[in-house]
This record gives structure tokens, sequence and C-alpha cells, in this order.
């Protein structure tokens, strides 16, 4: 059976995750039924490259699907997105060898954090908004006690697909635009709120409220305190998904895309 690469983006807040749950408005459910409707078909497999959680974007998630279909990839694209909500869209779809597999085969993704340092009338579902004045230059500062092989227990949740809590983080970046902070995170994977939480303590540590000291010390032993921090989701995207070959952006040039 063919083998599809879809890459896709998504507006989040529309959405409870990606994840296909019954009777629940998800971005993998939405999907399943457009192909349902494009392909007259019941049978096919659709598997995503990760999980994101309620009100959380894409601006590049991965996703295969095998199915039986002589349509050519561009105009699968044209026909899925032709009956998907306006609120997700395929960039691309390309044939891929059957053993290609969008989650087992990534070997590192990337996040966007978007916080807004003024109200907007028109980012509430897509921006963090935080009154506070954040010590930007200080934040910065402490990235480096989260780069590396680390274990994690104290900002991540393990699931049944992640028994360990070890994450290898490689890059950390804060870019201040105009009203706008964005930490641009990559990584091996990611555990369940890892990047919410790490976000809300680097806020904290702007806020003038946490230190280096307080970081450190959440590696050394698991601490709860992370998670009454956690960032909301408003302001999360997963940004890339990379695969064997594929160049690791930590400086992205589009990153004025969504400011």
């Amino acid at each position: 059976m063919p083998r599809f690469k879809l890459i896709l983006e998504y507006d989040g807040s529309k959405f409870k995750g990606w994840q296909f749950q019954k009777d629940l408005p998800t971005v993998m459910g939405k999907l399943m039924d457009a192909c349902k409707d494009v392909f007259s078909a019941e049978t096919f497999e659709l598997y995503g490259s990760g999980r994101t959680d309620t009100g959380v974007h894409a601006l590049y998630q991965v996703a295969h699907l095998d199915i039986k279909t002589q349509i050519p990839p561009q105009i699968i694209k044209i026909k899925l997105n032709d009956v998907l909500p306006a609120a997700i869209s395929i960039l691309q779809v390309e044939k891929v060898h059957p053993n290609f597999h969008a989650r087992h085969d990534a070997v590192a993704r990337s996040y966007v954090y978007h916080i807004s340092k003024r109200r907007t009338a028109f980012g509430k579902d897509n921006v963090w908004w935080i009154k506070d004045n954040l010590d930007v230059k200080a934040m910065a500062d402490v990235t480096p006690l989260f780069l590396g092989l680390k274990d994690f227990r104290s900002f991540g949740i393990k699931d049944k697909e992640n028994d360990s809590t070890l994450v290898e983080l490689i890059s950390i970046k804060i870019f201040e635009i105009d009203d706008s902070i964005l930490i641009h995170i990559v990584g091996s994977h990611f555990l369940w709120r890892m990047v919410r939480r790490v976000v809300g303590v680097l806020v904290e540590v702007g806020r003038g409220r946490m230190t280096d000291k307080d970081i450190q010390g959440f590696f050394w032993e698991k601490s709860e305190t992370p998670s009454q921090f956690t960032a909301p989701p408003s302001g999360l995207y997963l940004e890339r998904v990379y695969y064997k070959g594929e160049q690791i952006e930590e400086e992205p040039k589009w990153l004025m895309n969504i400011h």
C-alpha cells in the first residue's frame, strides 16, 4: 500500500489536541474525516510525528498516510485542503518509502513560544500576554543550564510512549522583536508539557522570582515547582520535525512570520 508524507499547519485553539478522540474535535480526527471524504475509503492508517495538547498550534506537523490510491500527491493536497476546516492546512504531500515513519524516524523537534508584551486584539488564542516587564537578558543567561542530555523529570510527565525522562536539548534561543518575545527550543524529543514548563520557569527568571540556583535544583532532584508555572498552550507552536539528513536550524529565518 502506498505511503504518503504529509506536512501540515494548524490553529490549535480550534481543537482538543492532535490525537483522535471520539466525539471531540481534534486535528487527527478532522484529517481522518477528510481522508474518508477524498478517498471514499474507510481503510487507511494515519500516524502523526507526535501529539500536541489542546490549544497548541503547529507550523510544521508531519504525518504519514497509508492508503490505496492512484491520485498524485499534489492533487491529494488540493483535495484534502478543499474539505478540511480553515484552521488546518496541508502544506505538502509526497510519496515516501513504505518504511518511513513520521514518529519513529524523527531525530529532533523544535518549538517556538510566543509571548506578547502588550494586550493584543487578535492574538488571545495565539500568544501569552504577560503584563510584567520581563528581563529578557536574565532569561537568556540561564538557558545554558537546560542544554545537553539531562533528566527533565521536574519539567515533564512520562507517558506510555516515553518511559524515560532523559531528554537532550540542543538549543534554546530567545528573540525580542518589538512587542514580542519568541523562545525557540530544539530537542531530541519532548516530554508531555515539558516545553511549557521550561518557558514558565524562564518567565519566572525574567520576573526576578527565580535564579540559576533554582533551576539547578530542579535537575538535582524532582520538584513540583515547575508545574506551578506551566505556560498556557496558546503561545506554543510545534515549529519543525527533523529527519535524518536535514539540517537543524537554531536561528530560524521565519520567526517574523508569526510576529
